[in-house]
């Protein structure tokens, strides 16, 4: 497309979210050129300048571990930044969590990005981290203070109502300093949340109108708490569908948010997704995540169509 990009004041930053792939054979499996699946999807995403690579997380469902896939992906590329989209706090040991996050940030030279979220309404995800569903934002709001303090401090004491350290250090610390953390969701107890405890917001299924509000709310919940987030650092996650919505991810969102419209939260094919990314450019984000939410026939082909639509925006 030739349109002129939006009048904007903050650079515009492109990732690509890889969420696994339905397949059940050899689609992780190295294989005599020394890629399998992954590998592939790495290599093209370094090769044609994306920003970063972002993995999903569902302990029960047919994906990597987010920690492992960022691990491997890391030791493939030099300059990709890495993401989990997003890595699941409650049921995780906050020390053993900054601790692997901190050994990845320093392994990948820097390239960490952290996003924690408060994990999927679904039994089996449930049952995986052990947490139950009214315990999680409790959780939640004790780990990540937690969490920042052992990136950050010598020792660490603290006495909470679910953890309890003693002279406890994590070492060695980041290279990032400080790490900074991106927090989802678009509901009023998460926008207040990320307010409060975030450094940057990167919300899924949301439209144009719902980041202008979004961030007006952040906004003003950091600044009641003496805190400030950069301008540049709101974004989101933009899924599309090569052909139609997915079964699962439509009856998840009807049931979810019912008064939202499909086609505003969701690009149809790769054109669509300049359309969309200059709408919310427009409201106020420049950090976005392409998300394919129908597995792509040919993942090398959808990387680089979408790499033509819209990766001139970074410039």
């Amino acid at each position: 497309m030739t349109a002129d990009p939006p009048v904007r004041g903050h650079r515009v930053r492109i990732g690509f979210g890889f969420g696994g792939s339905t397949r059940q054979t050899g689609t992780y499996d190295v294989g005599p050129g020394g890629h399998g699946l992954l590998g592939s999807v790495v290599a093209d995403l370094e090769r044609l300048g994306y920003d970063s690579l972002w993995v999903s997380e569902r302990a029960t469902g047919q994906t990597l571990d987010p920690m492992v896939a960022m691990a491997y992906a890391a030791g493939c590329t030099e300059r990709l930044k890495l993401g989990p989209a997003v890595l699941v706090l409650p049921g995780r040991n906050p020390v053993l969590c900054a601790k692997a996050m901190a050994s990845l940030d320093r392994l990948s030279g820097g390239r960490l990005l952290p996003a924690f979220g408060l994990g999927i309404a679904d039994a089996a995800e449930q049952q995986a981290f052990g947490v139950a569903r009214a315990d999680r934002a409790g959780w939640f709001d004790e780990a990540l203070p937690l969490i920042r303090r052992l990136w950050t401090e010598d020792v660490v004491d603290h006495h909470g109502p679910r953890f309890h350290l003693d002279g406890v250090s994590v070492l060695p610390k980041p290279l990032q300093q400080p790490l900074e953390v991106w927090l989802g969701g678009s509901a009023a107890s998460e926008l207040r949340r990320c307010g409060r405890l975030g450094d940057g917001w990167l919300p899924s299924f949301i439209d144009p109108a719902g980041v202008a509000s979004g961030i007006a709310t952040i906004t003003e919940v950091a600044d009641d708490h003496g805190r400030h987030i950069e301008p540049g650092h709101f974004g989101a996650l933009v899924p599309f569908v090569h052909r139609t919505i997915p079964e699962r991810f439509a009856q998840r969102l009807r049931s979810r948010r019912p008064q939202v419209d499909l086609t505003e939260v969701v690009a149809t094919g790769v054109g669509g997704l300049r359309v969309r990314l200059d709408e919310l450019v427009s409201a106020g984000a420049s950090k976005f995540v392409i998300f394919p939410l129908d597995e792509p026939d040919d993942w090398h082909a959808t990387i680089e169509d979408v790499a033509t639509e819209v990766l001139h925006l970074q410039s």
